[in-house]
Order: C-alpha cells, then structure tokens, then sequence
C-alpha cells in the first residue's frame, strides 16, 4: 500500500499492491496498521457506504458539520468515477480549493478525505459502484452541502452540464461563501 499527500494537506492517493496472474488478482485494499502510517495518525472507521450510479450522476459537494465531521476513504467497486475533495478548513492555505482523481475498479486507488473537507463525484463510466468507509456516523441535522458548480471553486466535472444528473436536493444547495461551515 503506497500513499501519496494530495496537493491539499491530510489528503492522500492510496494505491495497493496488486498481486496478479492467470487466474486473475488479489490486494488488500485495507490495513488499518499500514493505512496509520501513511495519513500519520489513527483513524477508526464506524460506518461503511455504497452506492451505485449511471453515467453522469453527479453526488455531491457533502461534508458533515462540527461533532459530526467525517473523514472518508473512498473507492471504486466497478466503473469509473471522478472523485472531488474540497478543502473546508477556514484556517487552510488551501481552503476553498479542490482536488480530483479518477478512481476506477481497473486503476484501484483511493482517496482518503480527512474531516473539514466537502466531497462530491461524478459518474464517467456507464455505471459504478461507490464504496466508502467513514470514521464518524451520518447525522441529518449536521449534513451541509456546496452547490456543484460554484464558480470560486471551479471544478471541472469533465462531462457537460447538460449530461450531469443532480438531485433536486443537491442542485439547491448553496454557494461556498453562504454554506454553513
């Protein structure tokens, strides 16, 4: 397992070994022991999620509030995703900006998302299953979200807006400068 810190700082690209042959692969895809030494501290994951989406679905920009902050390792089971993280963190030099990373069942990797960031996806492949495991519990009162295209962040979701599938729920949700962080 080899991790690699993002551009936005507590953010890493795990990536696995994979052992392959004829008969087709095997990896870890966790170890908690390996996975606390790349992030450099202990996280204890409570609640594991999985969705899955047609091409062009867009979840997100979601991240929970105060108590009830999560950090996420997400990944890929099947398909292809482009996986968004922004940095939340008032007291960051890097608030308000963002990474992306394709996470695909053929690449394997994933990303750990450490709390104070929002997260989002989009679905490239025709379909995909989305897994991820989460270190606190979902709270409804304490969920906030960002509007997927706001313009002070500027995410390039790499598929038109035409083709971008959005919840109702998700395409009201407001700018960075008015969400509640």
């Amino acid at each position: 397992m080899i991790g690699t810190e993002t551009s936005l700082k507590g953010c890493y690209i795990i990536e696995p070994t994979v052992y392959s042959d004829e008969r087709g692969y095997f990896y870890e895809s966790f170890n908690k022991e390996k996975f606390d030494a790349i992030i450099d501290y202990k996280v204890n994951f409570v609640q594991d999620n999985q969705s899955f989406s047609s091409k062009g679905v867009l979840r997100g920009l979601h991240y929970q509030l105060n108590e009830f902050a999560q950090a996420k390792l997400v990944r890929v089971l099947r398909g292809m995703v482009l996986d968004i993280a922004v940095d939340l963190r008032k007291a960051s030099p890097t608030f308000g900006e963002y990474v992306a990373i394709e996470l695909s069942a053929e690449n394997k990797k994933q990303l750990f998302i450490p709390r104070g960031f929002a997260h989002g996806f989009v679905v490239l492949s025709d379909s995909a299953e989305f897994f991820y495991k989460c270190d606190n519990f979902y709270n409804k009162a304490s969920e906030g979200g960002i509007i997927f295209n706001d313009s002070a962040i500027g995410i390039d979701w790499r598929l038109p807006q035409s083709e971008l599938i959005v919840s109702d729920k998700d395409s009201i949700l407001p700018t960075l400068d008015k969400a509640k962080l």
